[in-house]
């Protein structure tokens, strides 16, 4: 069953003359899937997922999450939809979102807290949501500055998971991280993935295919605002259409895919072998 559903998607963006930045931009996320949009800067990933969460008016096209026709929404109504949660976006740069002033603890209780949830339900949320991205329990005391970015990241990631969300989408969550960090995030979000089964979807930008290929069940590829290439991962990697993705798999090593250690190597090498 589908939980996103994008169709027909056209965003324009600035002040007179507008620039379209997506055109006709279609794609599904199925429940429990996890899909890699790909894409190069200036691709147009970050704008549609900011058109998902309704943070830019679509031109044109339609928006369905969990069954709602998001683009139709105004005024309370769409306040109510952001506050639900349904939707969780985790920013490239964790630095910049979290507050730091604030420890990991309380600031991944300020999801559920607002939600009205009682003390012992926001503890549990928080608790499984930090056990699940693998966030050591000494560090649940720190405050931002006292974590790596590697740390940073996964913090963003309990955040969003405390809310319960049914799409969890992030925004180049490895690219400013080392490959060590890199690493840990990526087997963060497969065990995420294992862990949460058909309850979340899981939308991953950017521009590693690497990592997209060791994570998702499906890859959509954007290039210059247009889906050129969408179909399993496994697919895309074996045989890419399309002379950008063919342009991407080339680039890396080994299909390659540079993957930071032998476990997702393996992985890869499954989905070539296929």
């Amino acid at each position: 069953m589908t939980l996103l559903s994008v169709d027909g998607l056209h965003l324009d963006l600035g002040h007179a003359p507008r620039v379209r930045v997506l055109d006709d931009v279609s794609l599904q996320v199925r429940r429990g899937e996890v899909v890699g949009l790909v894409g190069e800067s200036g691709s147009g990933k970050t704008s549609l997922a900011r058109a998902i969460l309704r943070a830019v008016p679509a031109t044109a096209g339609s928006i369905t999450v969990d069954g709602r026709d998001v683009t139709r929404l105004r005024g309370r109504a769409l306040q109510r939809w952001r506050r639900s949660g349904a939707a969780q976006y985790v920013f490239q740069d964790p630095l910049r979102s979290l507050d730091p002033g604030i420890r990991v603890v309380d600031y991944v209780a300020a999801g559920p807290r607002l939600a009205g949830l009682g003390r012992s339900e926001v503890s549990l949320r928080v608790t499984q949501a930090l056990e699940q991205v693998g966030l050591d329990t000494d560090l649940w005391h720190r405050r931002p500055g006292e974590l790596s970015g590697g740390q940073r990241q996964r913090v963003a990631i309990a955040r969003a998971l405390a809310v319960e969300p049914r799409l969890l989408i992030l925004d180049e969550p490895v690219s400013a991280l080392d490959a060590a960090s890199r690493d840990r995030v990526v087997q963060a979000l497969m065990r995420l993935r294992n862990a949460r089964g058909s309850s979340l979807s899981m939308l991953v930008i950017s521009h590693d295919i690497g990592s997209l290929a060791a994570l998702s069940d499906r890859l959509v590829v954007l290039y210059r605002g247009r889906i050129v290439e969408d179909g399993l991962t496994r697919h895309v990697v074996r045989s890419p259409q399309h002379p950008y993705t063919r342009l991407l798999i080339s680039s890396v090593p080994l299909i390659g895919i540079d993957a930071p250690d032998s476990a997702t190597r393996a992985h890869l090498r499954t989905l070539i072998d296929a």
